[in-house]
């Protein structure tokens, strides 16, 4: 969703497979930039970065992984430079292929307060209405960290995004 609203920003309204993922080329915080959205399955998810970053000849220094993170409340952004995969398929899809944890994300907190049965299942379904407009706002506020990311760098965007929304 983050990407979407990233696309939208750019005035992007198509894209185009490469690699077993949606991409399309954009211009965000002063720099052009790909936008990638991989068609794998999560767990898959480094395959589809890693030969997009073969073909660009880019480095994973180079990625903005932007992830949903059941283990964060809704509502929380979280920005790191580097780091484990903390028990996420996608980000250790992407270590494992990489082979380094060196490279900027962006965790969303999509979290419940009460416990969830099958993980999959939660994080494939549609919000509740009781929280579609906090997942907009926060879609926009990762949006927003994306861009700050680009512009100014790891540590501003950390300061300014990482926690839950402010009021």
């Amino acid at each position: 969703m983050v990407v979407d609203g990233l696309a939208a920003r750019a005035g992007i309204k198509k894209g185009r497979e490469q690699a077993e993922a949606w991409v399309a080329q954009a211009a965000l915080g002063g720099q052009d930039v790909l936008l990638v959205k991989p068609l794998t399955f999560m767990n898959r998810s480094g395959v589809a970065v890693e030969r997009l970053l073969s073909s660009e000849a880019g480095s994973p220094q180079d990625l903005i992984v932007v992830l949903d993170e059941a283990a964060l409340p809704l509502d929380t952004l979280r920005i790191r430079e580097r780091g484990s995969h903390g028990g996420h398929n996608g980000l250790r899809s992407l270590i494992d292929v990489l082979g380094t944890d060196e490279f900027p994300r962006l965790r969303i907190g999509v979290g419940r307060s009460e416990p969830v049965e099958d993980m999959a299942d939660y994080v494939l379904s549609p919000f509740p209405p009781e929280e579609v407009l906090i997942v907009q706002e926060l879609v926009g506020r990762g949006g927003d960290a994306v861009v700050c990311l680009l512009e100014e760098g790891t540590a501003a965007a950390m300061n300014r995004f990482n926690g839950p929304r402010k009021a």
